[in-house]
């Protein structure tokens, strides 16, 4: 290709160019601000609405904290003991800046605590900035809460809160990230030290996966302003990033030394790893690029900002490997390969995968039907508990009890038991004019009169009307009656909705709405199940189009988008079969919830599908290059299969070990993102690649390059210098 082979011609300068596009980018990043998700831009369904036009009502609601004062024994409470450790924890909250009362403490129904509730003062501003400063304030105030606890050993005092607890389970995410972001490089540099035998050629790809992330991280920041960026957004690049470009330069750099291996100079080595695996590593990313951007027809502000991100670090690990990656080897030479690693560097000149798959693969193609038949079966099997998938969002009981604020608040909430969630139904003016109070108040009035009748609803003292300042919103609570399981839950939700679709919006000018807890995760589930088919659909749809235009073969389009279904199937049954039941638990350390968590089936399609095509493309870009130097079908599938093994299960080994390190974190959701993408990258590396792709391809025979005459001038076409 044109680029690479400038690019090694002119090393140097593709080299600083490289450096230079990096630091711009990394350096620009950081000299702005950015523009991250909050509460406003990450609205719902039919919940949105009323979020929408709560976001900016103020209720007068204050943030507090909340001070639990028990037996350190879980005995009972000492009366005198408490009263004077709640007195003094009373005087040191107060001296806290940022606090603007404290409460009288008040003793539990049965005597066990004692509470003292601390009321926070409202910072100005919203979103990141308010929950930073209200975070710094239950820091400041958990400072001041531990010296007193230390004086009396006999209780036991514990303190939470929104800003408490949302700061315990970030940090907790950031560290769980971390560590994996430590782990991830020794791994992947020592799999890398034994696929190579050599130490630069080890780092080569590590250190362009890592300039890809920091470039990709700068362009993020300034796509912000377009798309808003979500916390977790660096995580996600940094994951995608390392997969694809240790991919990729793994690709590129073993058949470059294969060429070498076989007499060419390193130049010409440089240049056929360019038109073989280069090419490869374009279409893949191509493709990886447009499975990505079905995230898009979510619908949801969170895939926007992942969709971006994923984009934009495999848009820069491909201008890497057609870039900096020639002139790299170019400029080491035949240097990529010191210092060699004894016994490992022996090891590795067995190019080819020496006898093994070759072993596997003779019986495949000498029985292609009973192959693909048991393979097809088998994955289908595995796929089959998909079927009662059940999707959920985790509560705080969920939560990893390592979190002390959890802790507490489970204490808290056994101690001072509260009837169920709280439905809000938020009524406000079209035109933003001032509520006619009156009338909202008997729209309400028939409301609760309704709920009151229903048991799925709690008593309604609760259901108190509430204006904002502003007059033009008010909100009202509907408590939802106490142990109700999930479905009746979701029926109190439709119940309620339609109440308020007779009474309070059925006024001139009014809007009225339900949100919550219980509404947001009914309509998040709803809004991802509604768009899951466009999401699938144009994933398929347009992988097949650009797999069409780069193999002339509709028949291999189609061939890999229908077994890349396959493997992401069989990961989305493993799934359920690890964390719907309860024999894991133990081993991955979890407590089932009895559900997968929301968001992570189609996160896992848009992600799996296209690093899955990354080893589908290569595989069959070298069974097309036996089969273009005049090799039979059946000969071409072997030399291409065994010629590629070696290097795509060095590839998914990398990432099988990567995505692993995800299942040893705290939360439920990472732990099913790093089951899911590194059982079904392990799945569509083994068995779709060695087993299910070359007997299908065998029993296809000569019909695996047919192109439907309508679509014969896709012949005249070159997909990027294809």
């Amino acid at each position: 290709m044109a680029v690479a082979t400038w690019s090694a011609r002119h090393r140097w300068t593709a080299l600083l160019l490289w450096i230079a596009f990096v630091v711009a980018a990394v350096v620009g990043g950081a000299a702005v601000s950015g523009n991250d998700l909050d509460e406003s831009t990450m609205t719902v369904g039919a919940s949105g609405a009323a979020d929408t036009a709560m976001a900016d009502a103020d209720f007068g609601d204050v943030p507090n904290e909340s001070i639990l004062i028990q037996a350190a024994d879980g005995g009972t409470l000492d009366s005198a003991s408490a009263s004077e450790a709640a007195q003094a924890l009373s005087a040191a909250a107060a001296a806290v800046p940022g606090v603007a009362s404290v409460v009288e403490p008040a003793p539990s129904a049965d005597g066990s605590s004692l509470l003292v509730q601390v009321s926070l003062v409202e910072p100005d501003g919203n979103g990141d900035a308010e929950h930073r400063v209200l975070a710094q304030v239950a820091a400041d105030l958990q400072e001041a809460v531990e010296p007193v606890a230390s004086e009396y050993p006999e209780l036991w005092i514990g303190q939470v809160g929104n800003a408490s607890l949302s700061s315990a389970i970030d940090q907790v995410v950031a560290d769980d990230f971390r560590l994996a972001e430590m782990l991830s490089l020794p791994v992947t540099l020592a799999i890398l030290a034994v696929v190579f035998g050599a130490l630069i050629a080890a780092g080569v790809p590590v250190l362009l996966a890592f300039s890809s992330v920091g470039a990709a991280l700068g362009l993020s920041t300034f796509a912000s302003y377009l798309v808003p960026t979500s916390e977790l957004l660096a995580s996600v690049v940094l994951l995608i990033g390392m997969a694809v470009g240790v991919d990729y330069s793994l690709f590129y750099i073993r058949r470059a030394r294969e060429q070498r291996n076989n007499g060419d100079a390193v130049g010409r080595a440089i240049e056929v790893a360019a038109a073989t695996s280069g090419r490869a590593v374009v279409i893949s990313g191509l493709t990886t690029v447009v499975a990505m951007a079905g995230m898009f027809l979510a619908g949801l502000a969170v895939f926007d900002s992942f969709a971006i991100g994923t984009i934009l670090v495999i848009g820069v690990a491909v201008v890497g490997s057609l870039t900096v990656l020639p002139a790299l080897l170019s400029l080491l030479g035949r240097w990529v390969d010191r210092p060699r690693i004894p016994v490992l560097w022996r090891l590795t000149r067995r190019e080819g995968g020496a006898r093994f798959w070759p072993a596997v693969l003779r019986p495949v193609l000498r029985r292609p039907a009973a192959a693909f038949t048991i393979g097809v079966v088998g994955l289908g099997a595995l796929a089959a508990p998909a079927v009662s998938m059940t999707l959920g969002e985790p509560d705080l009981e969920d939560l990893p009890g390592s979190i002390v604020e959890v802790d507490t608040l489970n204490r808290l909430s056994e101690a001072y038991p509260r009837e169920g969630t709280v439905h809000t139904v938020a009524i406000w003016t079209e035109d933003g004019s001032a509520l006619d109070v009156a009338s909202v108040e008997s729209a309400v009035s028939e409301l609760t009169r309704s709920t009151s009748a229903d048991s799925l609803f709690a008593d309604a003292e609760a259901s108190v009307l509430e204006v904002a300042t502003e007059g033009n919103v008010a909100q009202l609570p509907v408590p939802v009656a106490g142990g109700l399981d999930d479905a009746q839950e979701a029926e109190s939700l439709e119940t309620l909705r339609a109440l308020v679709d007779e009474t309070v919006a059925s006024f001139a000018g009014i809007a009225a709405g339900v949100t919550g807890p219980i509404a947001w995760d009914a309509d998040f589930r709803g809004q991802l199940g509604e768009r899951l088919p466009y999401v699938i659909g144009f994933v398929l749809l347009l992988s097949v189009v650009v797999l069409i235009l780069a193999f002339r073969s509709l028949t291999i389009a189609l061939t890999a988008a229908g077994l890349n279904l396959l493997s992401v199937g069989a990961a989305y049954g493993l799934l359920v079969l690890v964390f719907q039941n309860t024999w894991a638990e133990g081993l991955l350390g979890f407590t089932s919830t009895g559900a997968i968590v929301t968001w992570v089936p189609l996160f896992l399609f848009v992600i799996l599908f296209g690093l899955s095509m990354d080893y589908h493309i290569f595989v069959v870009s070298r069974i097309r290059e036996g089969r273009a130097l005049g090799m039979p079908t059946r000969q071409a599938i072997e030399h291409g299969i065994t010629a590629s093994a070696g290097v795509v299960s060095s590839a998914a080994f990398v990432m099988v070990a990567v995505f692993s390190i995800f299942t040893t974190l705290s939360m439920i959701e990472f732990k099913q993102m790093g089951v899911g993408m590194a059982a079904a990258i392990l799945i569509d590396a083994t068995i779709v690649r060695a087993i299910v792709l070359p007997a299908a391809m065998r029993l296809l025979g000569e019909r695996n390059w047919w192109l439907p005459r309508p679509l014969n001038r896709l012949n005249r076409l070159r997909v990027v210098g294809g």
